[in-house]
């Protein structure tokens, strides 16, 4: 099968490129890198030619409001014609879980754009909503600046490991497209404060962390179950201790 995954060299699109390519299939890497550019469009209908699948794993280099939502329209815009125009037979894209509950910050609307503009398309789809991955927890502590303590809020998540959301989307795109969206989460739930501490605490972070109901996530307040999958989702099976083993080497924290 030949599959073309935009944003092949990032964090989950490298991974995803060897999946499935290690199960046999024609695999192109599609990013600015490799001549490959959804913005500008340079590439796009070349890389389409004779595709199959398409799986869409971009992610916009800024998440100011204007700018991320520029990016994912255009880009997925960009995107949908070109596949249309070369007769793409499935459509993958991975979003996230909680997108449509998350519509204060820009750059969940931009998400839902995305979806948006890919529902709309004439190409049969399939949404992976994944939770957060364990490898984007530290990206909560980066917009505190205080020396001494972080304000987390305590909203339930299920974070899981990007290896297996890269599985999980091989599985969608060889499989018959859904033309819908499904979700896929971790197997263990935590309170966001709690994962967070636990990071710190791996990464040797000394600051305390301080539940607040009231901090932000992306700009955008937290309700209990916010981040959580509906029933129905797609369970992982990796555990956030042996990831925290990993990266920090720290004793796990209960």
């Amino acid at each position: 099968m030949r599959i073309v995954v935009v944003g092949g060299s990032g964090r989950v699109g490298a991974k995803l490129v060897d999946t499935l390519r290690h199960r046999g299939h024609d695999v192109m890497a599609a990013s600015p890198r490799t001549g490959v550019n959804t913005i500008t469009g340079e590439g796009l209908a070349e890389a389409m030619t004779g595709c199959n699948v398409v799986i869409d794993v971009t992610n916009s280099p800024s998440f100011e409001d204007n700018y991320v939502l520029k990016f994912f329209e255009t880009s997925s815009r960009n995107l949908v014609a070109a596949a249309e125009a070369a007769r793409v037979k499935h459509h993958v894209v991975l979003s996230i879980v909680g997108t449509d509950r998350l519509l204060e910050s820009g750059y969940f609307r931009a998400k839902m754009r995305q979806e948006d503009l890919v529902r709309g398309s004439l190409i049969p789809h399939t949404v992976l909503r994944s939770t957060q991955f364990f490898e984007f927890m530290p990206t909560v502590l980066q917009s505190e600046k205080d020396e001494h303590a972080v304000r987390v809020s305590p909203a339930l998540v299920q974070p899981i490991e990007s290896a297996e959301v890269a599985a999980a989307l091989a599985d969608l795109a060889t499989a018959a497209p859904r033309n819908g969206m499904i979700e896929f989460a971790g197997p263990e739930c935590f309170r966001l404060d709690d994962a967070v501490f636990r990071v710190m605490q791996a990464k040797r972070d000394s600051r305390a962390v301080i539940a607040d109901p009231q901090a932000r996530y992306f700009g955008a307040k937290l309700s209990e179950d916010t981040l959580t999958p509906d029933e129905g989702a797609i369970i992982g099976v990796g555990r956030f201790d042996d990831w925290l083993k990993q990266v920090g080497g720290a004793r796990a924290v209960h």
